[in-house]
């Protein structure tokens, strides 16, 4: 469903990964986690787009009840935005935890290229 309301809200998806199951980060839980990343093409600016994917969590069932990490039936985030790095209280991007995070890192090498230049990025 997320991906479908990305198709809509926020502009044409390039490509998916595989999805990966993972232990939760950064808290204890029982349940494990379903992850993937995709990569999409977009008019809005990284804070339309941070709304825009706050909105589909909305509407796909999350409610926020902690300030810290907890179970959520999705989390949507931005780890990167063309070139742009952003450090605000709203959002940071590249995403600040994206190289310590398995579950980011191999879907993510899944849909980058080896040849492609942002590969030794997020390599490095």
């Amino acid at each position: 469903q997320a991906i479908n309301d990305m198709k809509a809200l926020i502009g044409d998806v390039e490509f998916i990964s595989s999805f990966y199951e993972s232990a939760p980060w950064g808290y204890d839980s029982e349940n494990q986690f379903l992850n993937a990343c995709i990569t999409c093409y977009t008019h809005l600016s990284p804070l339309e787009l941070l709304t825009q994917l706050k909105k589909i969590e909305q509407s796909m069932g999350r409610i926020k009840t902690v300030s810290g990490y907890e179970d959520r039936c999705i989390d949507l985030d931005i780890v990167f935005y063309n070139n742009v790095e952003i450090k605000t209280e709203q959002l940071t991007i590249p995403h600040p935890h994206f190289k310590s995070r398995e579950f980011v890192m191999i879907p993510l090498e899944e849909i980058v290229k080896k040849e492609d230049p942002f590969y030794h990025f997020i390599k490095s």
